[in-house]
């Protein structure tokens, strides 16, 4: 089940338990408490199993009419089992019928990390398409893939 949170401690505590379950992928103490804190003040959806949080994810304005994927996650135990395409579902509704046309995420380009090899797979599976590589702007070991998709709208 997928539902909307509003409660920003909720939202910090799922955030969080998710998030220090996904080492591979949240690996930097740092940027995993950015995304945690930040997570309190963005539009967030958890995906829930007998009760309890599974995965979930978070949008970030990025333009007047362009949302971005700020973080999404789900379980290891959780992977290839939709829930991630059913967040994804349930986070692309809400941004069109916000007004967004277009949305995007980052993240390391494919043939760096078995990880993210895997993230890179399922964002296009999601219908998400390449935009840009930029080879340093995390650093160089990290390059930042840029994916795009068009929502619709006029």
């Amino acid at each position: 089940m997928i539902e909307q949170i509003t409660d920003k401690d909720r939202k910090e505590q799922i955030a969080r338990r998710i998030l220090l379950a996904l080492p591979d992928w949240f690996g930097l103490p740092e940027s995993t408490k950015a995304y945690i804190e930040s997570s309190r003040e963005l539009p967030f959806w958890a995906a829930f199993e007998d009760g309890k949080a599974v995965g979930f994810l978070t949008l970030k304005e990025t333009g007047p009419k362009t949302v971005e994927i700020h973080v999404m996650g789900v379980l290891p135990d959780h992977h290839r089992r939709g829930i991630g395409a059913g967040l994804w579902d349930a986070a692309k509704t809400y941004a069109k019928t916000q007004g967004y046309r277009y949305a995007q995420v980052k993240t390391v380009a494919f043939g760096h990390y078995p990880e993210y090899d895997r993230t890179n797979a399922f964002y296009r599976a999601m219908g998400f398409e390449e935009l840009e590589c930029f080879p340093t702007l995390w650093d160089a070991r990290n390059p930042c893939q840029i994916y795009v998709q068009y929502l619709g709208g006029g």
